[in-house]
């Protein structure tokens, strides 16, 4: 069975067991664990559009992913890209690629927005989805994060993290910036494989909200060393 907590090296180590030792795709774990996010996502309820804020990475990936499979169930889905497209890279260029040839409804911020115009987007949203930053985020945070984050805590709007609530580091369990504990403060976090070491901080839950572990289709086999087929 997968532990109960991984660390930020266990994470990165899992995806790389999946894709290299199992030949398990990096984009399939993309779209198992997007699928799962918008499956609970709809069991919570959805009264509303959804809008999706995105970073370059794979966490802005599994958002990409995510637009595909609410757009598919009927709900009014909006995402807003906080980064140039050329940035993007592997999976996460790819599902968005996927996006724009669908005719998705998408913004891109190649620089960092006012917090105003941020509002502006955000001010419809029954959630907003937070696919910003992921598990190996450290140090300070850079713009337009900070203006992003802030806007979304300022939104008074549900907020549903994709992994980790962005700001949040893995293993501490407090926002990386803790002088001014810049972090999302979510109402739940879909987190991928197991929970996540920092989540068991005493301090952890007033960022992650309601924390439930998404299945992405890795093997069990992974965690217990059991034999695999070639």
């Amino acid at each position: 069975m997968p532990p109960t907590t991984i660390s930020r090296k266990s994470v990165r180590e899992v995806d790389r067991r999946a894709i290299e030792d199992y030949g398990l795709p990096g984009i399939v774990l993309m779209e198992n664990a997007a699928r799962g996010c918008v499956d609970w996502l709809c069991e919570l309820g959805i009264n509303g559009p959804v809008v999706i804020c995105a970073g370059k990475g794979n966490n802005g990936g599994d958002g990409f992913v995510m637009a595909r499979h609410l757009t598919n169930r009927g709900i009014s889905t909006r995402v807003l890209l906080f980064a140039r497209e050329d940035e993007l890279r592997g999976d996460a260029a790819i599902n968005w690629n996927v996006l724009r040839r669908a005719g998705a409804n998408c913004t891109v911020f190649s620089d960092t927005p006012s917090a105003e115009a941020i509002a502006k987007e955000l001010s419809h949203a029954d959630w907003i989805i937070d696919a910003l930053l992921g598990t190996g985020t450290q140090g300070s945070l850079r713009e337009p994060y900070r203006t992003v984050i802030e806007a979304i805590n300022n939104s008074l709007r549900r907020v549903f993290a994709v992994d980790l609530p962005s700001g949040l580091d893995c293993d501490s369990g407090l926002p990386v910036e803790r002088a001014n504990e810049l972090c999302i403060a979510a109402t739940v976090t879909a987190t991928f494989v197991a929970r996540k070491q920092g989540f068991d901080h005493p301090c952890a839950t007033r960022y992650t909200g309601i924390v439930r572990v998404i299945d992405i289709g890795v093997p069990v086999s992974m965690f217990d060393n059991s034999p695999r087929r070639s």
